[in-house]
């Protein structure tokens, strides 16, 4: 009895789809393909969130502000005809622009000479190969002569400083303001905010974007031409905007309401945002008849 017992039990564990050998290796494979799902389905989200990130990268615009420095009278006509006849004609050609053109308000402490460009790519292939395909120009050329011809002893400035930018997440693309009034009156403020580390600076960015300073000045009509993280520029770490206004007192109407908004007050007690700002420039400018803005 004994052996048949044994002979019927082998049987049965041979006959049986549920035998115990049988119900490791199929939890195996249930296993195996579980796990095979999961790393699909993570490698998919990873695929849609790099998708995402380098669909929002590609929208931001870069930006060049190049700015012209003078020891004369002379070489600012030079350039400005330069500016006005050869050059944003030549951009325009090769669909860059709006370009802005703009020059310092009399000030007593800086009587320096300057002529600020700001020019929009949207790419940074577009700034790579710019000086190539304006050479290859020649009504850019034609028209530039004086200035890019000009000799070593009289060059048409002192230097020119250049400054790399990509814009905010916040306003990805430059914006041509909407001004009532004579040009002449009109009020450019360029800020520059240098932070004392990296980490902090990172962080003065995430506020204008996320803290929703980007949204304050938005809702209280500062006209902002670009807001922007400097990558690369002679003062690092650095983040720069521009807003606009039609006159003096239109912009310090507009400075009084921000700094008495409940937002930015709220905003900036914030302990997460202090001391992300440890040096701050104030530029007011016009923008020359020639300006796209």
């Amino acid at each position: 009895m004994s052996s048949w017992n044994n002979q019927h039990h082998q049987l049965y564990s041979l006959r049986n789809p549920y035998s115990k050998d049988l119900k490791m290796k199929t939890s195996k494979l249930l296993f195996l393909i579980a796990m095979i799902g999961t790393l699909s389905s993570c490698e998919q989200k990873n695929s849609d969130k790099t998708t995402e990130q380098e669909s929002s990268n590609e929208a931001r615009q870069f930006y060049q502000l190049k700015t012209y420095i003078f020891d004369t009278d002379e070489q600012v006509q030079i350039t400005d005809r330069y500016l006005k006849e050869a050059y944003l004609p030549g951009l325009r050609k090769i669909g860059l622009g709006p370009v802005g053109v703009f020059k310092p308000r009399p000030n007593e402490e800086d009587s320096t000479k300057k002529i600020l460009v700001l020019i929009p790519f949207s790419s940074m292939d577009q700034f790579l190969t710019l000086d190539e395909a304006l050479a290859e120009d020649e009504a850019y050329t034609a028209a530039g002569t004086d200035y890019i011809n000009a000799s070593h002893e009289q060059p048409p400035y002192q230097r020119v400083e250049s400054t790399l930018l990509k814009a905010f997440i916040d306003m990805p693309e430059m914006k041509t303001p909407e001004l009532d009034g004579p040009r002449a009156d009109r009020i450019y403020e360029l800020r520059s905010y240098e932070s004392p580390t990296e980490k902090y600076y990172w962080n003065k960015v995430d506020m204008f974007n996320a803290g929703g300073e980007v949204a304050l000045f938005e809702k209280l009509n500062f006209n902002a031409v670009f807001y922007a993280e400097v990558f690369s520029g002679s003062k690092m770490p650095n983040l720069m905007y521009m807003t606009t206004f039609s006159d003096q007192e239109s912009r310090d109407a507009h400075w009084n309401a921000f700094r008495e908004a409940p937002e930015w007050k709220e905003l900036s007690a914030m302990p997460k945002y202090q001391n992300n700002v440890s040096h701050a420039d104030i530029y007011f400018l016009y923008p020359t008849e020639y300006s796209d803005y």
